[in-house]
């Protein structure tokens, strides 16, 4: 039997309320404490709710979101809940197939008095949102209500997580376990990674790790009982192999169709570890598929990246290997959780 919420997210939710943040923005975005002279570097600043993001600042109408819309000189005109079609165009009056996707508010407004000017004198359009369901994020993985979500209200990662029903956990031996790999859970921000450490987050109560969620925003909760390998880069057929107590590098490579004619095989790039901190290892495939060389022992949720170029310290493509690692579980999870279209219906 799973139980739905974590104490960790628990805990956090009593430290927010018991204890709310003092620092000061400076002092947050800074790393230091009141009064010190000697800041320190901080990972990310602590979520100010009093501030906007960007997105905020600027909100703009997408395809779902439902708008009233009147004349104010001719009330009976008014159309309640129109709602913004797939295409992100509406209809009023004359203004027909109006696109209105990317415009705010006002900008919608002008639109509509442009597009009816030549029917109605001085026409002055009143228009007020009534829902907004077009701006979402996505939360999967480890969570027991995975899907897309709207993003309605200012909303933390703790509060995303447990909308969809928190960190799951399950019994064992009748004790509680936790089924989340925090160490491989990920946030994905316009195609890229933030750099967020769950397990501060959650094992320590690390507050500054708890961002507000955007528009689009993807959230991967990884799965710790998942035996897996992560082959990726020039393979035949990048992707998970299972691991197993035996598992090597060249016995992951071939499990996924070997080397392409591309692969740089002198380095292969081992990554092991927290996403956040991850271990690297050099693997010359070349001399051990020459005999040279005893073949590399890989541990479950190893990342093995095969490069396409010569490279010379890990450093250089260890954000490659990661993003390849990221897109890769993106893509995974996607297809196996709500197949190849969002067809997963949002859950308010």
């Amino acid at each position: 039997m799973k139980r739905i919420f974590s104490w960790q997210i628990t805990a956090c939710f009593l430290a927010l309320a018991l204890f709310p943040p003092c620092l000061s923005a400076t002092e947050a975005l800074a790393g230091s404490s009141p009064g010190s002279n000697s800041p320190t570097k901080a990972a990310l600043p602590a979520v100010a709710r009093h501030q906007r993001a960007s997105w905020q600042n600027r909100l703009t109408l997408g395809p779902g979101d439902v708008l009233n819309i009147s004349l104010f000189e001719m009330p009976d005109t008014a159309q309640r809940e129109l709602p913004v079609g797939p295409d992100g165009r509406i209809t009023f009056l004359q203004a027909r197939d109006l696109m209105v996707a990317g415009l705010t508010i006002d900008e919608l407004r002008s639109k509509l008095d442009e597009a009816l000017g030549p029917y109605y004198q001085n026409p002055r359009s009143i228009v007020t949102p009534a829902v907004f369901h077009s701006k979402k994020y996505l939360v999967l993985g480890a969570v027991p209500n995975s899907g897309v979500y709207v993003l309605d209200r200012p909303t933390t990662l703790i509060e995303a997580l447990a909308r969809a029903g928190g960190l799951e956990t399950g019994v064992y031996n009748q004790n509680t376990v936790e089924l989340a790999d925090l160490a491989h859970s990920f946030l994905v921000r316009n195609g890229t990674r933030l750099s967020l450490d769950f397990e501060k987050l959650f094992q320590r109560g690390d507050l500054t790790q708890n961002v507000a969620m955007e528009p689009d925003d993807y959230l991967y909760i990884a799965l710790a009982s998942a035996n897996e390998i992560y082959v990726l880069g020039e393979v035949n057929g990048p992707g998970v192999a299972t691991f197993l107590p035996r598992s090597t590098v060249i016995g992951v490579i071939s499990a996924r169709g070997g080397f392409t004619t591309r692969a740089f095989k002198s380095r292969v790039l081992v990554a092991r570890g927290s996403l956040h901190q991850l271990q690297t290892f050099v693997v010359d495939t070349g001399a051990i598929l020459a005999g040279k060389q005893q073949d590399f022992k890989l541990q479950s949720k190893d990342i093995v990246y095969v490069s396409q170029s010569p490279w010379v310290r890990a450093e250089e493509i260890l954000d490659t290997a990661t993003s390849a690692f990221i897109q890769g579980m993106v893509v995974g999870t996607v297809g196996r959780k709500i197949g190849p279209y969002f067809t997963t219906p949002v859950i308010p």
